[in-house]
């Protein structure tokens, strides 16, 4: 069969078996729905994404995923270790829809544990590689400034993390703003997808600033409560 681009957009759900924060982490419920089940909600609201994938391992998340409409890749063991790079189950993905003939241009990836992205946090990710952008993703205000960070040495001294930095200075006087990834989403064109490395961010990067409340990862019980909460704050919350 031809391997040719089709031209469509796909959404990308990773989701493993194994978690040990969390047991059993991606069918935990928030707010009526399952983790996967809720990024599979929010992926087929989006215009332009053709088709949903859930990439995983597990045969509980499965059932799960296709009960809410998604279709399956099932990851190969050794894609689905706690140490597995997701971008590795994304390229053999990609191979795989090559082969049948099925080759999309366009990815998005949604990590099942942010549920809180929005709709239009994914659209607008998605927009910038529509629009030229070889990767996109949502990037949030730094929890830590780099100015305020320190190195600890062996012997037990302190110096800035960078050097010169003021780490007293007020927010507002730290320049430039720091942004973190806030993991919510990555959107990439699957032409300039690199066949090796780690990282989701290539070529020409497009950055979508989101709130931090739209940026939890829920790694602990911790989290979980603080999506919970969240959640429950009703319309003016993220639900």
């Amino acid at each position: 069969m031809s391997s040719m681009n089709t031209g469509r957009s796909i959404a990308i759900i990773p989701a493993r078996a194994g978690s040990k924060g969390i047991p059993g982490k991606n069918l935990t419920r928030v707010g009526g729905l399952s983790l996967v089940a809720r990024a599979v909600s929010i992926a087929a609201q989006v215009d332009g994404i053709d088709e949903v994938i859930v990439s995983t391992d597990g045969e509980d998340i499965a059932v799960e995923a296709k009960r809410h409409g998604a279709g399956l890749h099932w990851r190969p063991a050794h894609l689905a270790t706690d140490d597995s790079p997701v971008i590795e189950a994304v390229r053999h993905l990609r191979d795989e829809l090559r082969r049948a003939g099925r080759m999309p241009r366009y990815g998005v990836l949604l990590e099942p544990t942010t549920p809180l992205r929005s709709v239009a946090d994914v659209a607008q990710c998605l927009a910038a590689v529509h629009q030229g952008a070889d990767s996109a993703a949502t990037f949030t205000e730094a929890a830590l400034h780099p100015n305020r960070a320190f190195v600890i040495d062996e012997r037990g001294g302190v110096a800035p993390f960078i050097e010169g930095a003021v780490a007293w200075l007020p927010r507002q006087a730290l320049r430039p703003p720091a942004y973190q990834l806030s993991g919510s989403v990555y959107a990439f064109d699957f032409e300039a997808l690199p066949d090796d490395g780690l990282s989701f961010l290539f070529g020409r990067i497009a950055p979508v600033v989101v709130p931090r409340e739209r940026s939890i990862d829920i790694d602990d019980s911790v989290d979980l409560s603080v999506v919970e909460a969240l959640l429950d704050r009703g319309p003016g919350g993220t639900r």
